[in-house]
């Protein structure tokens, strides 16, 4: 019986559907089927019961998937802590990243990883959408925010403040805003998450809060659009200083209003389990940390944040 058999056979339990289990694992539905095919010949068992709309486990796969999973569980175990000792760093690295970060900082990072590490492969996700570790293949997430999930484990790259920006083009002809108020007399340049547009932006000075509404005449789901929206001179954006960062240190951009913070938040590497965190997820969490640390002593010094 092969080890990838049973995998596939978990994936099928998972989604109790083959077709979507094969979707997951990016095969066919065809060989997903005869995977399953093989398990209950060698079992002797069926494990699914299949009709025409559904499949669930039978009763004797009710047994026996939990112990497969645990046994998956030991050998995977055990073939990491034997990578641990060897200092293996190979594989292939799953992850998911933002729209913005993932295309314009952290692709040539994983690229120098690779050169450094080349039994390496990656497999990167790119999208704004919160990963679901039980549906999306990925085996890892660099996000902003802390992980919300108390069930997940996470490393904390840094923390990124934000930044209120625009061209010079943009401000000399609509004017620099010098304090909150001001920004309802320019176009804000609008990021969308979940269906919901995010046009109260909120600064702090000297302690104190200070929350705008905002109008303007494009929004997107995709924070790199924003991000391409504001260096075309397109409007003001508040955007992560690491988003922006290539932007703001060539001029192609400028941080204004300074004396009044927007929220800053924290870039996370989060893991879904303590099994995933690989040597080589160890080793991209500390390449991630110098990265941003240099690029955030950049941006110090030029007197941005």
């Amino acid at each position: 019986m092969l080890l990838e058999d049973l995998k596939i056979i978990l994936k099928v339990a998972e989604f109790r559907s083959i077709t979507a289990a094969a979707a997951n694992l990016d095969m066919r539905t065809a060989t997903a089927s005869a995977a399953v095919k093989r398990v209950e010949s060698a079992l002797g068992l069926e494990l699914f019961i299949r009709t025409t709309r559904h499949l669930r486990l039978s009763s004797a796969g009710e047994r026996y998937i939990p112990q497969c999973e645990q046994a998956l569980l030991m050998l995977d175990q055990a073939k990491q802590n034997m990578k641990d000792g060897l200092d293996i760093v190979d594989g292939e690295l799953r992850i998911a990243l933002s729209s913005d970060l993932g295309r314009n900082l952290v692709q040539p990072w994983l690229d120098e990883f690779m050169d450094a590490y080349p039994q390496l492969s990656v497999r990167a996700n790119i999208s704004d959408s919160n990963v679901d570790f039980y549906r999306d293949s990925v085996d890892m997430a660099l996000r902003y925010g802390s992980p919300t999930d108390a069930n997940m484990y996470g490393f904390k790259i840094c923390d990124v403040p934000r930044v209120l920006c625009a061209t010079k083009a943009y401000l000399a002809q609509h004017g620099t805003p010098s304090v909150p108020s001001d920004l309802t007399q320019h176009n804000a340049l609008l990021y969308q998450l979940h269906d919901v547009i995010q046009d109260v932006w909120e600064f702090s000075a000297d302690g104190v809060k200070h929350k705008v509404k905002l109008t303007g005449n494009r929004a997107s789901n995709d924070g790199d659009m924003v991000r391409r929206w504001c260096i075309a001179g397109h409007g003001l954006a508040v955007k992560s200083s690491l988003d922006m960062s290539q932007d703001l240190l060539s001029g192609r951009v400028e941080s204004v209003m300074s004396a009044y913070q927007a929220t800053p938040t924290e870039l996370w590497l989060v893991c879904p389990s303590r099994q995933s965190i690989t040597p080589a997820v160890r080793l991209l969490r500390d390449a991630f940390r110098e990265k941003t640390a240099v690029i955030l002593e950049q941006l110090a010094d030029k007197g941005v944040i």
